[in-house]
């Protein structure tokens, strides 16, 4: 169980706050994963989501690096095709220039919005056939160019050491983070349903690279700890009711928690809720050491990436804490 910790945020808006209250919340969370030694701590790229916050992932990455000192800041990801590989490198350049050795690049080919929102993002260069592997080895080109003569090149980029992962949340992601030897990052937390396929694909099909000798696999799941399983069952309920939200499309800020969520939502509901977190764990610190332990042996895991979406700001504070203490 003695593998690294992580932290996927996505700076979400809770009830009564806004955006700059999510953008500190985001800062005080980074903050408090250093000091409890996570690893890194990531950020994700969502569009047209009117409580979420990180949609200019770079600059928030910047932020972030900027207010801590030594845990890893990097994007759980960057949405690959509503950018020109050419700017990622510029950005992410500048990023490792200004806090060197700390910068991830994770990159991931979904929209990371609705189509309409991608179509707007993309302008005129929206590609039906969009092929994201070679457009991660145009990004990797401006990263490794030593060629004066090449006529594009990226400043700040070129020579930049960041490392690079593959997101994925379906199995074809596997297949092509395994054939360019990077590490891959799986998204349990909202959609497990293939996770267990996908890592067994990407092991089995790995290649060895300049980047990485030999498969890595991180998955993000939900985590929420506290002093006893009942308390973390009754904050569970603020995530309940966000992914109730997204599958009904009424989301709202993230709410309080409440003592019963049969009063929101009917059968059918609970059970795609159900499905889409089944890969959330609750609980004491007994309890998250027993089922992340089992999960995590299971699987075979690397490193584990956990997002924690408590209402109350100190409770999800000392949910990490609890946390580390679990794995520890």
């Amino acid at each position: 169980m003695m593998i690294p910790l992580s932290v996927l945020d996505l700076a979400i808006v809770t009830q009564g706050g806004d955006i700059p209250s999510a953008i500190g919340r985001t800062v005080s969370l980074a903050r408090h994963a250093e000091r409890e030694g996570y690893r890194r701590f990531w950020l994700a790229e969502h569009h047209n989501m009117q409580h979420v916050a990180s949609s200019a992932t770079a600059v928030l990455i910047g932020h972030v690096a900027g207010a801590t000192k030594s845990i890893r800041v990097g994007s759980g990801g960057i949405m690959l095709p509503n950018h020109a590989p050419l700017s990622v490198a510029e950005q992410f350049g500048t990023l490792e220039a200004l806090y060197p050795g700390r910068i991830d690049l994770g990159l991931g080919r979904a929209p990371g919005t609705d189509q309409l929102t991608a179509r707007a993002l993309r302008g005129h260069h929206a590609d039906p056939s969009y092929d994201f592997g070679r457009h991660i080895r145009e990004l990797q080109q401006y990263f490794e160019n030593t060629n004066e003569y090449t006529p594009v090149r990226a400043f700040p980029g070129e020579g930049a050491e960041i490392p690079l992962w593959i997101l994925g949340s379906s199995t074809d992601s596997a297949y092509l983070a395994a054939g360019l030897g990077l590490p891959y990052a799986f998204a349990a937390h909202f959609a497990p349903a293939q996770f267990a396929v996908a890592v067994q694909i990407y092991r089995k099909h790995f290649k060895p690279s300049a980047y990485l000798p030999q498969p890595y696999v991180m998955a993000c799941v939900n985590m929420i700890g506290a002093d006893t399983d009942e308390e973390a069952g009754f904050l569970a309920s603020s995530i309940y009711q966000m992914f109730l939200g997204i599958i009904t499309n009424s989301r709202k800020p993230l709410q309080p928690p409440v003592q019963h969520m049969d009063e929101l939502w009917n059968g059918p509901e609970k059970a795609a809720v159900a499905q889409m977190l089944s890969c959330t764990f609750t609980g004491s610190a007994d309890t998250l050491r027993r089922k992340l332990g089992h999960f995590i042996a299971q699987h075979e895991l690397n490193e584990l990436m956990v997002t924690s979406n408590v209402y109350d700001p100190e409770a999800r504070l000392k949910s990490f804490s609890i946390l580390k203490q679990a794995m520890s």
